[in-house]
């Protein structure tokens, strides 16, 4: 069967982010997405009003169960929510049920771009430490960035995850409203590699960053080395936010939902 990404997210019921976002993007770069529910939120395209986290142990069940039977190749996660879902998974990657060396891509949700709290922010910055060593790559706005690593800077905020133990991070400049076009900029061990530029489209996007970290594991899963991967996936999210959908046409600061299934 194709490539299987197993994804650790939360169900956003508007469809435009969460769980909903990463079947649609690993789809949409060719392999298949299995999930592992993280949490039932309550939101739409606009706002989080709460959400309910499922338990450590059932989310493990359902890990474990897809383990077992699919091939999977590539692990994603996004909205933890809690600091036991956090600690769930670290386990699964020190006891090798995830088999050692499968690639791992972190999107490190803490707050949903529509707004709302997904989690007390300081405890979930604390926890995700121990999950740093087991990424191939984590995918960071601004705001994530400087909360994981404590630092103003980017490019030494990049560095010092990376000297943390994860192998690659990708600062997504999106966040930062004030810039003119968006600037990207991949890290391996360190060092950037990659710089991208791509444009500022008008208006607020409801599960870009969701869509952009999972369409990276889908193309991880299919083959691809990480830069090319990485820049596969700028090209194609490019192409669904410039598509999107806008549930409040007649107001201007409402968040549009990438559309996913753009014949391109």
């Amino acid at each position: 069967m194709r490539p299987v990404v197993l994804c650790f997210s939360g169900l956003d019921p508007s469809g435009g982010a969460g769980l909903q976002a990463d079947i649609e993007a690993i789809g949409q770069a060719g392999a298949h997405a299995a999930i592992a529910c993280t949490a039932i939120t309550i939101q739409n395209s606009q706002q989080v009003f709460g959400f309910e986290a499922c338990t450590a142990s059932l989310v493990n069940s359902q890990a474990v169960a897809v383990l077992d039977d699919l091939p999977v190749a590539v692990i994603k996660s996004g909205m933890l929510g809690t600091t036991d879902n956090i600690a769930m998974l670290s386990q699964l990657f020190a006891d090798e049920i995830i088999v050692k060396g499968t690639p791992f891509v972190l999107d490190p949700v803490l707050v949903a771009n529509s707004g709302g709290s997904l989690g007390d922010e300081q405890t979930l910055v604390s926890a995700f430490k121990q999950l740093l060593p087991y990424a191939t790559l984590i995918t960071p706005n601004t705001h994530e960035l400087r909360a994981l690593s404590g630092e103003q800077d980017l490019h030494i905020g990049a560095q010092k995850l990376c000297a943390q133990g994860t192998h690659a991070v990708l600062v997504k400049t999106s966040h930062d409203f004030d810039s003119g076009d968006i600037e990207q900029y991949l890290y391996i061990k360190g060092e950037m590699v990659h710089k991208s530029i791509l444009p500022r489209l008008k208006g607020e996007f409801h599960g870009s960053g969701c869509s952009l970290a999972s369409f990276i594991a889908g193309r991880l899963a299919m083959g691809d080395a990480l830069i090319e991967a990485v820049k596969a996936a700028d090209s194609w999210i490019t192409k669904t936010l410039r598509a999107a959908d806008a549930p409040h046409p007649e107001d201007a600061k409402a968040q549009l939902i990438p559309n996913r299934f753009m014949r391109f």
